[in-house]
């Protein structure tokens, strides 16, 4: 393929086989939506604002969870794991580094690619070693555990790296938040606006470029691998690899989302990486429907939204709404409910469609 072509291929691949969603009313919804996501500042105050940067940071986890789980089929509990470890590495960098000079964002992509080298270490003994199944979310279930247990206890004065103290089951804060150099003076990102643009911009990159990804030869061979491994297999492709690079990716924006997070509210505890917080995002890629971007993003802030309210209004039931809906979920939808929902819309169109027909 040439270089000439390839932009063509890549704006093929959005709308490929593998995505929901195609044609003009699609990406004229599309179009819409974002135009109103950035026309919301100017309407809102700023503790909505910061609010909705608060529900965008967790979305690129779920959309990476949804490319291990709802297209590769691994079903992985570890993603908060990766989501702790950038967070924490953001936070030492950016206490010893400081925010001047753009480091803050070098930090950022230090931390994620630590995490998913993390990720790659992992993935290369989970699936190299033919761990699969539940098995395969056993295992990174007691990593996130083990992971949350050990910075628990790092309260002591030993425990620091630099300048940063890990802090215990307290957390670290007072690191810097995300900046722009800019002649003048560096530009702060706070929970405000100028943030609100930066991740509503990241979300809209990574969604497309995720697109085409599971729309390409890569996408394709990790759907065949998640309906039949052993058929993929014997097609000739090594389908460990392909786990890997979907683990790798997936986990990589689980580590996207905790330095946006940790940036955000500029401290981050070892709560984070718990037995509740693995399993939220598993509820939020089940409920929309894990095997397509869309409803994952979807369900994801959908969910977020009623979790939030549900935690100010009745902290004490959230988690065990939680729980029921994704028990409700998998009884009852378990493609997930837009998903679920969309396939019975188009089915009693057909059948009316048939019957003015006859």
């Amino acid at each position: 393929m040439s270089l000439r072509n390839s932009p063509i291929t890549a704006l093929r691949l959005l709308e490929g086989p593998q995505t929901l969603g195609k044609g003009p009313g699609f990406w004229g919804g599309f179009a819409v939506i974002l135009a109103l996501a950035c026309l919301y500042p100017l309407f809102a105050d700023g503790y909505d604002v910061g609010n909705n940067v608060y529900f965008f940071n967790w979305t690129f986890m779920a959309l990476g969870l949804s490319l291990i789980w709802g297209y590769g089929g691994a079903l992985s509990f570890g993603q908060t794991a990766f989501f702790g470890v950038a967070g924490y590495a953001y936070g030492v960098l950016t206490i010893n580094l400081g925010d001047a000079y753009g480091l803050t964002f070098m930090s950022l992509i230090a931390a994620v690619g630590l995490s998913a080298l993390f990720a790659g270490i992992l993935g290369y003994f989970l699936f190299f070693g033919r761990i699969s199944g539940v098995f395969l979310g056993i295992v990174t279930l007691s990593v996130t555990l083990v992971l949350e247990r050990f910075m628990s206890q790092t309260a002591g004065p030993e425990w620091a790296i630099g300048s940063a103290r890990l802090n215990g089951f307290n957390g670290m804060g007072s690191m810097p938040s995300l900046t722009i150099p800019w002649p003048g003076g560096d530009i702060v990102l706070f929970p405000d606006v100028a943030l609100y643009y930066v991740t509503l911009a990241l979300l809209v990159v990574v969604y497309l470029a995720l697109r085409i990804l599971v729309n390409s030869r890569f996408g394709n061979v990790l759907v065949a691998i998640r309906e039949n491994p052993q058929r993929a297999e014997m097609l000739g492709y090594d389908i460990r690899r392909y786990q890997l690079g979907a683990f790798v990716i997936g986990s990589g924006l689980a580590g996207l989302s905790g330095v946006l997070y940790t940036a955000w509210g500029n401290y981050i505890t070892p709560s984070s990486m718990g037995m509740s917080a693995a399993a939220l995002p598993v509820v939020w890629v089940a409920v929309g429907g894990r095997s397509d971007l869309t409803t994952t993003l979807l369900g994801t802030l959908l969910v977020l939204g009623g979790f939030q309210y549900l935690t100010i209004y009745g902290s004490q039931y959230a988690l065990v709404v939680m729980g029921f809906l994704l028990v409700v979920t998998i009884l009852v939808a378990p493609s997930g409910i837009f998903i679920t929902a969309g396939a019975l819309f188009s089915k009693g169109l057909r059948r009316r469609l048939k019957r003015e027909s006859a």
